[in-house]
């Protein structure tokens, strides 16, 4: 049966391609991806798929049932764009000013939209049922996938696959690892409040860049200090602004910055961490100050027994040359919060363009859209095996 996924899937790969780039040429940023969706709804009503839209917001569900008794296994894929202005020469470049997909997402709903067909098409052969979760708004949190499980996108659901294609990654080769697997993403907001005025009498004042300095050196205590060795940790300020031109002191200065972990206790250290020195260093300088700590996706942590799986079934895909266990990323992805509701398997498929291979979120960024075939297989793949485990 597989051989015949496989067969439809390379038939449908010209038809994959013209979606991907289709979708490249029409992005639209978190939030906003109506036409998007409307575009997967109208797919899904040619095929006579039953679906339902605006799940969690703009979310699509789509349901194929075969016509054996068995598991329901969901699979995923995002489709939001970023708000970057495409810098690429290619016929297919982003029509829409200052945005562009720069993370491969066009490519995964293709992936998805052609294995759904196939998948239709065999559905008197199936067992089970399979679950189609077209995400939006996977780049800007709180994120689509936790409104969508909220909804009930995953309710009788089995297990849950999903793949990134990775620009950094060589082609045919498949990626995932057992466990943490990407990081939370949180972000913090710290406002200073001082006293300004002349930059000759800084006697006068209370100088919130000199505290601000202060504080930016007392944070990076926190991981080397705070944290256990072994388990990983990232403090960052992204941005410090305070005061307007050479000669006065800042009596205000305003830091934003992103902590990323892998384990629940030590995201709640860090957090309370962060509050403690802030206070600290504010005390000592005799200022005021406010904090703000946003929670984003939690780690993405794949089960261990859907990550064995995944690694027997992708060995056999046509056109994956290795299966390797990949080192924890520190960026997020709120594929995470479909993990916490149900077992399954987030992984990697590589998708490394030929010439430069531009990181993900960069103005230049592409993918080799071979790897879209590799994908669907191995995703097409893990849903039928799943059936019999």
């Amino acid at each position: 049966m597989k051989l015949q996924l496989f067969d439809k899937l390379d038939a449908s790969y010209k038809d994959m391609v013209q979606i991907r780039r289709h979708l490249h040429m029409y992005p639209e940023v978190s939030f906003n991806e109506t036409e998007t969706a409307k575009y997967i709804q109208k797919f899904y009503d040619q095929l006579g798929v039953v679906y339902e839209a605006n799940v969690g917001g703009n979310g699509v569900v789509a349901r194929i049932k075969g016509a054996k008794p068995g598991k329901t296994i969901a699979l995923r894929a995002d489709f939001d764009a970023l708000p970057i202005q495409e810098l690429n020469d290619v016929p297919y470049k982003s029509t829409v000013a200052g945005v562009m997909h720069a993370c491969g997402h066009d490519g995964h709903t293709a992936t998805l939209l052609q294995l759904a067909k196939a998948l239709h098409e065999m559905r008197d052969q199936l067992a089970g049922e399979y679950v189609i979760i077209h995400q939006h708004a996977e780049e800007i949190a709180p994120g689509g996938a936790k409104p969508m499980v909220e909804a009930g996108c995953l309710d009788g659901v089995d297990a849950v696959f999903g793949t990134h294609l990775w620009s950094q990654t060589p082609f045919g080769t498949i990626e995932h690892r057992s466990g943490p697997m990407m990081a939370s993403a949180d972000r913090f907001e710290i406002s200073i409040h001082g006293r300004g005025g002349h930059g000759a009498m800084p006697q006068d004042t209370i100088d919130t860049v000199t505290i601000g300095a202060q504080l930016v050196t007392n944070l990076q205590h926190i991981v080397s200090r705070r944290v256990d060795p072994i388990k990983s940790a990232v403090v960052t300020i992204g941005s410090f602004h305070a005061g307007d031109t050479f000669n006065v002191i800042a009596g205000e200065a305003k830091m934003s910055g992103t902590v990323r972990t892998f384990l629940p206790e030590v995201r709640d250290l860090v957090e309370a961490e962060i509050e403690r020195i802030i206070k600290g260093t504010c005390l000592a300088a005799d200022c005021d100050y406010t904090f703000e700590y946003i929670r984003g996706y939690p780690a993405v942590v794949n089960h261990e027994k859907e990550s064995t799986f995944l690694f027997d079934i992708a060995k056999d895909i046509p056109g994956v040359n290795e299966v390797v266990e990949c080192a924890p990323l520190m960026v997020g992805e709120d594929f995470s919060y479909y993990l916490e509701k149900v077992p399954g398997v987030f992984f990697f498929t590589g998708a490394m363009p030929e010439g430069t291979a531009y990181a993900h979120h960069h103005a230049k960024f592409d993918f080799r859209e071979e790897a879209m075939l590799i994908a669907s297989k191995t995703l097409g793949a893990a849903v039928l095996d799943y059936q019999n485990i």
